[in-house]
């Protein structure tokens, strides 16, 4: 439990990392869009204010006189609630007010031209805008309070919403990291392991004969010992056959699954054909092998037949060596409705429930007592999810385990086709 925790950590900082370079650039981003909308958005209000500006002169010059003091429009007493100001300016630069309570405008504070100004009048920024008038310049003037104001709350708006916004694209990128890599990692654990158990199995075999060969060599011996020797080491190299061969099939399987064909399989033939090849090896061990062949349809299904041979093979296999001297093995096959299914049944000491969960595992063996690499499931495995089926591992009848595989049933067509392809052959 230990190691599996701490093979977690540096997979967890470096989803953390990840995380971390997503906020930072997602940040820049952020910090882009809003720099330019508080830049785009200050535009807009000052333009408003222009605008109100350029009104404001536009009626003032419409007016049949211009006033020489100061008058009752647009005079609410309060600069912050933005009203236009009026100012009048003669040649000399003599300021009169035209707006009661308006503020002195220097004279000096502001350019000689149509062109809109921003200047500070008693520590308040005023927007300026002028047109020229007989002896002098009009001047109108809005305080930009209002849109200042605007502008910070804006800002505190944005100052508290880009932490917490930065936070949970953190959080919320490290979550999706850590369950988009989660198989990654999965599959690096698993890949790690089988590389060590996959070296301990060979080493094994490989160990066994060292030590053989070098007892053979250390002393003379008779011809009877010398004879046992080589049979055990061509046992040991029987095994490290069979071990380098299920790692190739897996090794295929795990680079690039070959595509299953559509042939028709009839189920139950291959069930036969495997049990009759397996009869030898059950009745040296004691145990009774047979097929039972049930359901309302045929059992026919879409698979390479050497595939599923293989899967029967395997299954029969495990189930005769749990089975025991004097135990029983029943292959079920059933055919009903659109589903066919293959159990594989024994009376053996059956599986416990908290082994079934890595029962398919590779180099798991829940006992020691079938012998094997513990890969046979494991390639079992690999041909039923390539041919689309489902495990289902229960408790059978016999009193042992119960291994079972569905699979669609193939069309009724492709069926025909078989048996019609049979039939001519067998005629030949």
């Amino acid at each position: 439990m230990n190691d599996r925790h701490v093979s977690k950590r540096p997979f967890f900082i470096h989803a953390a990392r990840v995380a971390a370079v997503a906020t930072f650039l997602i940040g820049i981003v952020f910090v882009t869009v809003v720099v330019g909308f508080d830049v785009v958005d200050n535009h807009h209000l000052v333009a408003q204010v222009d605008l109100n500006l350029t009104e404001r002169l536009a009626d003032a010059s419409r007016q049949g006189k211009l006033l020489s003091t100061t008058t009752e429009v647009d005079n609410d007493h309060d600069v912050d609630s933005a009203p236009v100001i009026l100012w009048r300016v003669s040649g000399n630069d003599k300021v009169t007010k035209l707006t009661d309570g308006s503020p002195a405008l220097p004279s000096t504070a502001w350019i000689h031209s149509s062109r809109s100004v921003t200047i500070d009048i008693k520590g308040q920024s005023f927007r300026l805008d002028a047109t020229p008038v007989r002896h002098g310049w009009l001047v109108a003037g809005q305080s930009l309070g209002e849109q200042q104001h605007v502008e910070r709350v804006l800002l505190a708006g944005e100052l508290i919403a880009g932490p917490i916004f930065l936070v949970a694209t953190f959080l919320g990128t490290l979550v999706i990291g850590v369950k988009a890599s989660g198989p990654i990692e999965e599959a690096r654990r698993r890949q790690l392991e089988f590389t060590a158990d996959a070296s301990h199995e060979l080493r094994t075999p490989l160990s066994v004969i060292e030590a053989e060969v070098g007892l053979a060599l250390s002393t003379p011996r008779e011809a009877p010992r010398y004879r046992d020797t080589l049979e055990r080491v061509g046992r040991e190299g029987e095994r490290l056959r069979r071990l380098v061969e299920d790692l190739l099939w897996l090794a295929r399987f795990d680079s690039e699954p070959p595509p299953p064909s559509h042939e028709p399989v009839d189920l139950v033939s291959i069930a036969e054909s495997c049990a009759d090849r397996f009869s030898s090896f059950a009745e040296g061990k004691g145990v009774n092998l047979s097929v039972v062949e049930g359901g309302d349809v045929p059992a026919w299904i879409s698979a390479p037949p050497e595939w599923v041979d293989r899967l029967i093979g395997v299954l029969v296999d495990n189930a005769c060596r749990y089975a025991g001297p004097g135990g029983m093995v029943r292959i079920v096959v059933k055919g009903q409705g659109g589903k066919v299914s293959l159990a594989v049944e024994d009376s053996g000491p059956g599986i416990a429930p908290e082994e079934r969960a890595r029962l398919f595992d590779r180099f798991h063996r829940a006992t020691d007592q079938g012998g094997g690499a513990g890969l046979g499931l494991a390639i079992a495995d690999s041909v039923v999810r390539s041919t689309a089926g489902r495990w289902r591992v229960s408790d059978a009848s016999l009193g042992g385990a119960r291994l079972e595989v569905a699979w669609h049933r193939a069309g009724p067509r492709e069926s025909a086709l078989r048996k019609d392809f049979d039939h001519e052959r067998l005629a030949r």
